[in-house]
């Protein structure tokens, strides 16, 4: 079965969500039991703090630990006396002297309770202390020879100093706790072991719960993401999906309706350039077609000055054709160009001397502002090709009588060229606009006062080559100014 994305992530989160608790109980667990024994440990050597005391003595009694030696049973008398039955201090600490009434005051402990004189009945045995405190003792001299206990007790065990009289005679050891005996002590870690099982449990579920749910919150971008793009692959670029987390998949989410956008404006652009090339071809091959029926019809006479037009129509489709190609060409990288060191300046010169017939037959006035700047790497053809298109546009949107000022200037490590025209201006709204391909000011696409609308695209196609800028802003003599920046081979001061 193939199992979705969310339902691996959950999987993914329900696996290190068990793991993680299975492996915080067992170290809880085992945390608990060590901390537990070293609790029961710590108890039992404060247990095992008079015994120290009867230990001493009992030292002190017999003068030595021999007394012990192979009695087992009066040293677990020691130890632990029988209840009921405390035992014995030895006779100099029992038989002192009764207190003077002047010794008795209230921080003395009160004088010992005189016992009964023994009669000739012999006492009953004594019974070992029920205890399994004494498998864990060991009682060592002061040269840490055994004196009594377990043999077998670790010599880096508890240990409880024996002092005499500040004086070390003895070394009581206390071996750790090998497991829980007790009942109180059992039942008290069992209770422990049942709520730590019980808490791991329903954290458990919760985890497994918060997991399914952050699974499914997490991936639902990633399933809305894959509708949508099956969408756009049908052909649907109006699909947008919601973007309102701020994370990366709400990133991804934005990008997702960016491209959509960008498709539906680039079906809409194709289907307009379509629609613009058509009716590019149709207005000539229109006039073309009138023009010969004419004269078949006997309707205009086979004149030079009708021949004349049909050359000039055909001249102007000549000329849309090889734009159109030439902007094909642009798309596709394949445009060629031979890039060298120019000097930019002599190019524009060159330019203008070609037109400046032509601006004079039109009423306008060429201005040149052209500063030496460094030489600039490009293509002479293209380069000659923009300033040309550029001058065209200036002198067929510019009334008369009119001003065209072309500036060149050196700005940092660019080359700048400004053209610039008088009246009539660009709205502002169409400046963006104006080099975008088959895009002219004119709504009625008049042929009488504008070309095809694809001598700036070509303009920009140039300059994007060179690794320039192009830019159309409102110009200071009334009209409009285009701005070139070309990158220099050095850099000027």
């Amino acid at each position: 079965m193939r199992l979705h994305l969310w339902q691996r992530l959950f999987l993914a989160l329900a696996v290190l969500s068990g793991a993680a608790l299975f492996g915080f109980a067992a170290w809880q667990q085992h945390s608990f039991r060590r901390g537990f024994m070293d609790y029961l440990d710590e108890v039992t050597l404060q247990r095992l703090q008079p015994a120290q005391a009867r230990l001493a003595a009992a030292y002190a009694q017999h003068g030595g630990w021999d007394f012990l030696r192979g009695d087992p049973r009066r040293f677990g008398e020691l130890v632990e006396p029988p209840p009921g039955r405390p035992y014995d201090p030895p006779a100099p600490f029992r038989d002192a002297p009764p207190p003077r009434p002047d010794d008795q005051r209230a921080d003395r402990e009160p004088p010992p309770v005189p016992r009964a004189p023994p009669d000739d009945r012999p006492a009953p045995p004594r019974p070992p202390p029920p205890s399994d405190l004494l498998p864990r003792l060991l009682l060592l001299d002061v040269a840490g020879a055994r004196v009594a206990g377990n043999p077998r007790v670790p010599p880096d065990s508890a240990a409880i100093a024996i002092l005499l009289e500040g004086r070390r005679i003895g070394t009581l050891l206390l071996a750790p706790a090998p497991h829980l005996s007790d009942a109180t002590d059992l039942a008290f870690a069992q209770a422990q072991t049942r709520s730590a099982l019980v808490a791991g449990i329903a954290i458990l579920v919760g985890a497994l719960l918060l997991a399914f749910a952050l699974a499914r919150w997490l991936l639902a971008p990633v399933h809305a993401l894959a509708v949508g793009t099956r969408a756009l692959a049908a052909g649907d670029y109006t699909r947008r999906i919601a973007a309102t987390r701020s994370d990366e998949l709400g990133a991804l989410s934005r990008d997702f309706n960016h491209l959509a956008a960008t498709l539906e404006q680039h079906r809409s652009a194709r289907r307009q350039w379509g629609a613009d090339i058509a009716h590019e071809l149709r207005t000539p091959l229109s006039i073309l077609r009138g023009e010969i029926q004419a004269l078949q019809d006997g309707v205009r006479a086979a004149t030079p000055q009708a021949f004349e037009s049909l050359h000039a129509e055909c001249e102007r489709l000549g000329h849309l054709i090889d734009d159109l190609y030439q902007l094909s060409l642009a798309d596709a990288g394949a445009l060629e160009y031979r890039f060298e060191a120019l000097d930019l300046a002599a190019l524009v010169r060159e330019a203008i001397a070609l037109q400046r017939h032509a601006f004079g037959d039109a009423g306008l006035v060429v201005e040149e502002h052209l500063a030496q700047v460094p030489r600039v790497r490009g293509d002479a053809r293209r380069l000659a090709q923009l300033i040309d298109n550029l001058l065209v546009n200036a002198r067929r949107y510019t009334d008369a009588p009119g001003r065209i000022r072309v500036t060149l200037s050196a700005v940092a490590a660019q080359a700048r060229l400004v053209i610039e025209d008088s009246a009539p201006g660009v709205p502002a709204s169409a400046l963006p606009r104006l080099f975008e391909r088959l895009y002219r000011v004119e709504d009625s696409r008049n042929r009488a006062t504008g070309g095809a609308g694809l001598g700036l695209a070509i303009c920009r196609a140039i300059v994007d080559a060179h690794g320039g800028r192009i830019g159309a802003e409102p110009s200071a003599l009334g009209g409009l100014r285009v701005v070139i920046e070309l990158p220099t081979t050095e850099r000027t001061a």
